[in-house]
């Protein structure tokens, strides 16, 4: 991931990025008892995906290396829509 980071030309966003994804999943995790919880994770990770996907799409990545940033956006907004119903 630290190579992939300097090809970014983002090196110094890659522990905030991690710190980010780890808060996310604890809470989608929380989020199975307190709804909003699950709603802010969801939400939070659907917009760090999409900026992975952005970062992909200006780099000129092939479609199947931007294929898992576009799906775990998808379902992070698909969950984040389902939980504010």
């Amino acid at each position: 991931m630290k190579n992939e980071f300097k090809r970014f030309n983002l090196e110094k966003l890659g522990l905030l990025t991690i710190i980010i994804e780890f808060i996310g999943a604890t809470g989608l995790l929380l989020g199975l008892v307190h709804n909003i919880l699950l709603t802010l994770s969801s939400l939070g990770l659907c917009l760090l995906m999409l900026c992975g996907l952005i970062v992909r799409i200006k780099l000129k990545d092939s479609i199947w290396i931007s294929i898992p940033a576009g799906f775990f956006m998808l379902l992070n907004l698909y969950i984040f829509l389902a939980s504010i119903k």
